[in-house]
């Protein structure tokens, strides 16, 4: 505390809440008077980011629209001046109005980590003419045509005595019961708690 303090009398000359970091929390002196600092309330936009996000993908889902060459040649004429796939953007004015109105036209933003590799307009185009999907591998197989020998199941198979009765409800695991926990799953695929074997 006593550092950035200092770092705020040093940077503006004068000491002000506004120049100096408060705690949000209490310390041990301030807790034994009975003095408590409030909480300020939480910013759940990373929890909300992440949950729109698929399983380990960063970026949107991204489809080139049919006129995606159209699109970007008339970019490129008003604000480089050229058509040209060879043309260097070496302008970080020019480069920036350019991915700006690339977004804008496209709805779809060139992630930072890419930034270093668009030095061309060719290699505009080829970011804007590649897709994007956000789907994960076992979701793709939905839509493969798998071989003949190979099958995925999609859904879970959970015993149940009642239900898979092709060997007479017996399981291959007497000691282990299906226990569906969660209450979004409950309803959709029940459990069986499994009596303990009578030696």
């Amino acid at each position: 505390m006593a550092a950035f303090l200092r770092h705020a009398v040093f940077k503006t000359g004068q000491v002000s809440t506004k120049n100096v970091l408060l705690r949000s929390y209490a310390t041990k002196a301030e807790k034994k008077k009975g003095i408590d600092r409030k909480v300020g309330p939480k910013i759940d936009s990373t929890a909300q980011s992440l949950a729109s996000k698929g399983f380990l993908r960063p970026q949107k889902e991204y489809i080139p629209p049919q006129d995606v060459d159209s699109k970007l040649s008339n970019i490129f004429k008003s604000v480089v001046g050229t058509t040209d796939d060879s043309a260097i953007i070496s302008d970080l004015n020019q480069r920036f109005s350019l991915f700006l109105q690339c977004e804008k036209q496209l709805n779809h933003s060139i992630p930072n980590s890419l930034l270093h590799i668009m030095k061309t307009l060719g290699d505009v185009k080829v970011f804007y003419k590649t897709p994007v999907d956000t789907r994960t591998p076992l979701d793709k197989m939905k839509n493969m045509d798998l071989p003949e020998n190979m099958h995925v199941q999609f859904d879970y198979h959970r015993f149940r005595p009642d239900a898979d009765t092709m060997f007479g409800g017996k399981t291959a695991f007497p000691k282990s019961s299906t226990i569906v926990t969660g209450l979004k799953y409950k309803d959709k695929y029940p459990g069986h708690k499994q009596d303990k074997p009578i030696y």
